[in-house]
Formats: C-alpha cells, sequence, structure tokens
C-alpha cells in the first residue's frame, strides 16, 4: 500500500513540473509575440527626432563578425552646464537572444541622456537565428564584449569618459552585461574551441588580441544595471529552452537547436552551460573585486522571477561582492522596453519612470570621479 501511495506521489510530482515547464514556455511565446508587436511600434517611429539637448549619433558599425554589420547608437547630451567627460552606460537589448533589436531600448536610452549628463550606448548584436541560425550563444556574449571594447576606446570622441563606464540590460540584454563584467577577465582568441572556454570579443583594438587585453587586466567596467536578467543558462536548458517548447524560436522564425551546436548539451557538456551562466560566475571579494551591480525585477515577473534574482545578489553578498537589490511591486516583465504591451498591460510611460530614476541615481552615485579606475590601453 505504502509503495503504491509513492508512486502516485512520485507520478503527481512530476506531473507539477511538467506542467510549471508548459506553462512558463507558454508564457514566453506569448511574450515573444507582444515584444515583436512593441518593436513594430517602436520600428514606427520618426528616429531621426531627438530628444531636446541630446545629440543622437546612429547606426555606427562597431564590428562584423562572419560577415554581418552590428551597429550601435549613441545618445551624447549637448546642454550647456556640461563641462568635461561625462559617465557612459552601455545598453544590450532583451529578447531571448532570439528577437528584437536596439529599438526595443531607444526610449529608454532617451530618458536616461535627457535626465543625466550620461552618454549612452544603445547596442544591437547578433542574435542566435543569425548566420543561418548558426550563431552561438558565447559568440553572442563575444558581440557583447567587443561592443564594450570598442566603446572604451572610442567614446572619448562622443564626449564619455571611457574610466566611467555601466553596463546594462533587460532580460537576456541583461545576462550580457552581466557576461560582461563576470567573463571579460577570460579572454583568449581560441574562443569555446576547448573545454576550457574563453571569449575572444568580436571587437578588438587596432594591433591587440583577446591575449594582451586580457594582459592588460581585461575588459572592466565600474558598475553593472541588471534588469530581470537571466543568470542561470544551465537550468534554461534544463528546463527545455533549446527545444520548440521555447516561443522564442519560432518568434524569431528559426528552428529550435542547442546554443552550442549539434552534438553538444547540457547533459554532456554542463561546463560549457556554466561558462555562460553568471549564477556560477562569481568570485569571492578576495581574488577579485566586482564593480557595484544593482540588480531589479517586478514581483509579478513569472520569465525571470524574483527569486532568480534573489538567488544572484545573495550568490554576490555571500562572496563580499557589492550588490544592490529592489523588487518592483505589481511589475511583470519587460517594463523597460519602449512603448505599450498588451499582454502585460503596461506602457514605458508609466512603468519605466521609477525604476529609471532609480538606475539613475545608482549610476550618480557610483560613476563619479573619486570612483573611476583607469582602463587598460589594449
Amino acid at each position: 500500500m505504502y509503495r503504491v501511495i509513492a508512486l502516485i506521489s512520485a507520478f503527481f510530482d512530476a506531473g507539477i513540473r511538467w506542467l510549471r515547464f508548459f506553462l512558463c514556455w507558454s508564457l514566453l511565446t506569448v511574450f515573444a509575440a507582444f515584444s515583436l508587436s512593441a518593436q513594430v511600434q517602436s520600428d514606427e517611429k520618426d528616429e531621426k527626432s531627438e530628444p531636446a539637448g541630446v545629440q543622437v549619433h546612429r547606426d555606427i558599425v562597431y564590428a562584423t563578425p562572419a560577415g554581418q554589420a552590428l551597429a550601435l547608437d549613441i545618445y551624447q547630451p549637448v546642454r550647456q552646464n556640461i563641462r568635461g567627460l561625462m559617465p557612459v552606460l552601455v545598453i544590450f537589448h532583451g529578447g531571448g537572444w532570439l528577437i528584437n533589436n536596439k529599438s526595443i531600448m531607444q526610449q529608454m536610452a532617451e530618458y536616461v541622456a535627457t535626465h543625466a549628463d550620461i552618454v549612452v550606448v544603445n547596442v544591437d548584436y547578433r542574435l542566435l537565428s543569425a548566420n543561418h541560425n548558426t550563431t552561438r550563444l558565447y559568440q553572442i556574449v563575444e558581440d557583447a564584449m567587443g561592443a564594450t571594447l570598442w566603446v572604451q576606446h572610442n567614446i572619448g570622441r562622443y564626449q564619455g569618459d571611457p574610466a566611467r563606464l555601466a553596463v546594462t540590460g533587460d532580460s537576456a540584454g541583461g545576462h550580457l552585461a552581466a557576461m560582461v563584467v563576470l567573463g571579460g577577465q577570460n579572454l583568449s582568441s581560441q574562443s569555446f574551441a576547448s573545454r576550457q572556454p574563453g571569449f575572444n570579443p568580436s571587437y578588438l583594438p587596432p594591433g591587440t588580441t583577446a591575449e594582451s587585453i586580457q594582459a592588460a587586466g581585461g575588459i572592466r567596467v565600474q558598475a553593472a544595471v541588471l534588469s530581470y536578467a537571466v543568470f542561470d543558462l544551465q537550468a534554461r536548458a534544463f528546463a527545455e529552452f533549446e527545444t520548440a517548447k521555447n516561443g522564442f524560436w519560432a518568434m524569431g522564425k528559426a528552428s529550435a537547436r542547442g546554443f552550442f551546436g549539434a552534438g553538444i548539451s547540457v547533459n554532456t557538456h554542463s561546463e560549457l552551460y556554466r561558462a555562460l551562466s553568471p549564477q556560477f560566475l562569481i568570485p569571492q571579494a578576495q581574488h577579485r573585486q566586482l564593480p557595484p551591480q544593482f540588480i531589479h525585477v517586478g514581483s509579478r515577473d513569472n520569465l525571470t522571477t524574483p527569486e532568480s534574482a534573489r538567488q544572484y545578489v545573495d550568490a554576490l553578498q555571500a562572496a563580499g561582492q557589492p550588490a544592490r537589490f529592489q523588487v518592483y511591486a505589481g511589475l511583470q516583465h519587460a517594463y523597460l522596453d519602449s512603448g505599450c504591451s498588451a499582454y502585460f498591460g503596461s506602457c514605458f510611460q508609466r512603468e519605466a519612470i521609477a525604476p529609471l530614476d532609480d538606475i539613475i541615481r545608482f549610476l550618480t552615485e557610483t560613476l563619479t570621479e573619486k570612483q573611476a579606475v583607469t582602463q587598460p590601453a589594449g
């Protein structure tokens, strides 16, 4: 009798886990559809119009990996009271690494550059569907690192201070920002060709290599803002993110596949998935001090949950690393995206302003002249 009860209980638990995964990916599918809708609305805006007191430099190509030109927009405050170089914020958009482009962050970029003396850089990167659906996730991380290096070595032309640079992103973009912070000290021209992977940035300053940047101290930034970010890629893979149950593949018009190509899965190469998971890359402060990080999420977020954000913050604090954590009551996913979301019932002008004001305060407090750290020349 007890054995029958145990079997029934195990069957029930398995059913609950399956139902949780199914509901999660169903939500992802619906979210992806409305995220694409919001992107279209943003694309339809007149991008040639510029916010008051800000000069926008659009579609500057920073790298051309695998023949694909990658561009960024620079929002340069030009107000009369500005003297000298300004801090810099680099933005990576979200979309499950499969949909959206930098236009989805346009309103955020405009808001920060308008309300603070901060140069904002809004970045595009390869999607997994790029190059005939062969782009691998670590190559997207390498795009984010390449964009950061480009900014550090070129932003002075736009009155930005490369020694006061922060990275940010939402959802998948938050994952990329976290990887710049945590993986920027692990550079190698061999990239992920071995079982001891490193990153080969898509852009390298002239006359440098991944190894020379690494020898000079790697990619260092002075702050990070991680908005409802993905912290554990291994858990996502176990939850069937690499299968058709993940609606982002369909929305990105791509067939579901593994992040690392044929023959590689989380069961056979878990170390590769952990190498792309910020949750597992946090160093002890006595070995390497990380820059201050502001992690925030909505209390009703079912895609990148407050619990997953709290786990990352707890791991940072346990390692002695500085972290600030905020849960915004009543907010769901994607509250920093441009436009409005019919699915989430949210609009940028209503939901994004309070979090953005907190982000600006954090950056203003953190990226001061006194706290600036000189970047390596490469």
